[in-house]
């Protein structure tokens, strides 16, 4: 166990029994410890070694293992093979795609029509968790889309800059959401840059946005909020100059910027940032999609259920979660909300119910929820939890190739 760890754990314990309302000396009568056990632990200083004693921590907090110690692999998930798709858009980005169009031919003059309708495409196939038949028109698409750009005039390339963009935001996406951090980094800043060639600054912060998706995925919180909050930033003279399209990209980065704070534990910061993307919400209104990030009241609705969730506010979350229709956004959206559901259900022990928001998950994208690694580590906890496990959550186990794994005595 790494120091580093040690004192994630500790923080997050400290946090956990603050939440509770308990003292280190109330925590440690709980747990059968001494007082100055409780203080080593939370400082870093002390290692939890054994499966037993966490789990016993746990009890007493009221939260599953997975939120003291999601770094650490006491409960671990085992899938067969990656998912569907990763391999693919790998290799799609390690292709000299620029090169080739810079040296190739130049006197095609390319479909810009189809390009854009297969870049559309694109995104309801990431939108949808249909990360195989992404893989495929990417591997067709990028080269041509690349091409294009170098074969027409200067006056027509901004617009075909702008589709490579967008494109390259749809790959950044899946691979995201496939824990593929390095790769979606990569597809991230050759967005940017497409942006930048196109002149388009409101691209370049859709650009950002993705970024801190990467960043979150990869729980680089830190990173997270410092690219959401300096775009954000940024963008605010051009938000209050009441361009909506700003200020939906504004509002969908204030989003990130609470989802960052809550899994730094600064919750005052997180609610306020909440607060905040609600006034840009109310402004922009639902039923847009600037930029491909669902922006509005309802999106903010499902980040209030997540921001709790992630701060161990289970009930809170619930109660957030009982407003919000979320059938008129897409069902990537519709399943990160049934999956933050399932986080609050298994924060209250609620096995039940958190293995039925899991399947009404699975339901509306199976390949999103084969994908996250935060499922499978749930679906670990959820087993963990259940004495015995139901033939549901054994099933939807077994389906996504996971299991218990404990070491130590």
């Amino acid at each position: 166990m790494s120091t580093e760890y040690q004192k994630a754990l500790g923080r997050k314990i400290a946090f956990n029994r603050k939440r509770r309302g308990l003292s280190q000396k109330e925590f440690a009568g709980l747990l059968g410890r001494s007082e100055a056990w409780v203080s080593q632990v939370e400082r870093g200083v002390r290692r939890i070694d054994r499966m037993t004693v966490l789990e016993k921590v746990a009890d007493v907090l009221e939260v599953p293992i997975a939120e003291l110690a999601a770094e650490a692999p006491l409960v671990a998930s085992v899938a067969e093979g990656e998912p569907p798709g990763a391999s693919r858009l790998r290799l799609v980005l390690s292709a000299a795609h620029s090169l080739k169009a810079v040296l190739g031919r130049k006197d095609v003059s390319p479909d810009v029509p189809a390009l854009r309708a297969e870049v559309d495409r694109a995104w309801s196939l990431t939108h949808e968790g249909n990360y195989a038949d992404l893989a495929e028109l990417l591997e067709g698409l990028v080269p041509r889309l690349e091409a294009a750009t170098r074969s027409v005039s200067e006056s027509e390339r901004p617009e075909l800059f702008r589709l490579l963009a967008v494109m390259y935001h749809t790959c950044s996406g899946a691979l995201a959401n496939m824990g593929e951090p390095e790769a979606a980094w990569i597809a991230v800043d050759r967005a940017v840059v497409a942006a930048e060639r196109a002149n388009d600054p409101l691209l370049m912060a859709a650009g950002e946005f993705r970024l801190s998706l990467v960043f979150l995925g990869a729980r680089q919180f830190d990173q997270a909020a410092q690219v959401s909050g300096s775009a954000a930033d940024a963008l605010r003279p051009l938000a209050e100059s009441g361009q909506v399209e700003a200020v939906a990209l504004r509002g969908a980065l204030t989003l990130q910027r609470a989802v960052a704070a809550a899994r730094l534990n600064l919750a005052d910061d997180a609610y306020g940032y909440l607060r905040e993307a609600r006034e840009l919400g109310d402004q922009v209104g639902d039923g847009r999609n600037d930029y491909n990030t669902e922006f509005g009241p309802t999106n903010v609705a499902l980040h209030e259920v997540a921001v709790a969730v992630d701060l161990g506010d289970a009930g809170v979350a619930l109660r957030a979660a009982q407003t919000v229709d979320a059938s008129g956004l897409s069902a990537e959206r519709q399943t990160r909300f049934q999956i933050d559901l399932a986080r609050a259900y298994a924060q209250r022990r609620q096995v039940a119910d958190a293995v039925s928001a899991l399947l009404a998950a699975r339901g509306l994208s199976p390949e999103l929820v084969r994908a996250l690694p935060m499922v499978k580590q749930l679906i670990a906890d959820l087993l963990t939890m259940s004495q015995p496990p139901s033939e549901e959550l054994r099933a939807l186990a077994g389906e996504l190739g996971v299991h218990e794994v404990r070491t130590g005595t």
